[in-house]
C-alpha cells in the first residue's frame, strides 16, 4: 500500500527514477489483483467445484438406497478387515482409523429383490440377532459407502474457493516480489557503471567534485 502511494507522491519529483515509478505502478496493480482478480478466481473455483459435488450428491442419491439388514450373528472382530464397503463413504478413511468398531453378520434383500449376507459395521451399538441394522446397497443390494450430503459438498466447494484464491494471492505476491528484485538490481547496475565512472576522481580538489 506504502509503495502504490508512490505512484501519486512521486509523480513530479525531479529524484525520481524510472525504477522507482515503475515499482509503484506494479504495487498498485497487484492490489487492485488483490481486491479484484482474488476473490474473483476464489469465486470462480468455489462454484465450479460445487456444481460438480452437488451433480455427485444427486447421482449418489439416486444410485444408492438406505435398507435395513436384519442381524444374523453377533459382533465380529473378523469383520473389520472387511467392512469397508459399509462405511461412511463421505470420509473413506474414516474407517480406517477406527477399527474398533462392531461387526455383525447380517442379511438383506436389495432393491431387485436379491438376497445378500455379508458383514457390516454398527457403528458403537452392538444389536443382537433378529435386529435391523440400516445399511447402504446399489441396485443390487452390493453394500456401498453412505452418500455424500449437501452440507459436505458445500463445505469442500468453499475449502476449494479458498484453497484457489489463497494461490492466487500469493502468485501475484510472487510476480510483485519478482519484479521488484529486477527493479532493485537495476538500479545497483546502474549505481555501479555511475561510481565506475566518478569514483577516481573522488575527493581531487581539482575534479569539480
Amino acid at each position: 500500500m506504502r509503495t502504490a502511494m508512490g505512484v501519486w507522491r512521486w509523480r513530479h519529483n525531479p529524484l525520481r527514477r524510472t525504477t522507482d515509478l515503475i515499482e509503484a505502478w506494479v504495487a498498485l496493480a497487484a492490489l487492485a489483483c488483490f481486491f479484484l482478480l482474488v476473490p474473483a478466481v476464489g469465486t470462480l473455483a468455489g462454484t465450479r467445484v460445487d456444481d460438480v459435488l452437488q451433480q455427485a450428491v444427486r447421482r449418489q442419491h439416486a444410485e444408492r438406497t438406505l435398507i435395513n439388514a436384519v442381524v444374523t450373528a453377533g459382533s465380529s472382530a473378523a469383520g473389520a478387515a472387511t467392512s469397508g464397503r459399509a462405511a461412511d463413504s463421505a470420509d473413506p478413511g474414516a474407517r480406517r482409523h477406527a477399527p474398533a468398531d462392531p461387526h455383525v453378520v447380517a442379511s438383506w434383500t436389495g432393491p431387485d429383490g436379491s438376497h445378500h449376507t455379508g458383514t457390516v459395521a454398527t457403528g458403537t451399538s452392538v444389536p443382537g440377532p433378529g435386529q435391523a441394522v440400516p445399511v447402504w446397497t446399489d441396485d443390487r443390494g452390493r453394500l456401498v459407502g453412505r452418500p455424500l450430503d449437501t452440507t459436505t459438498a458445500a463445505t469442500h466447494s468453499a475449502l476449494a474457493g479458498l484453497a484457489a484464491a489463497a494461490t492466487a494471492a500469493a502468485l501475484i505476491a510472487t510476480v510483485r516480489r519478482l519484479i521488484v528484485r529486477r527493479l532493485t538490481h537495476r538500479r545497483y547496475a546502474r549505481l555501479d557503471r555511475a561510481w565506475a565512472a566518478a569514483g577516481p576522481d573522488w575527493g581531487r580538489t581539482d575534479a569539480g567534485g
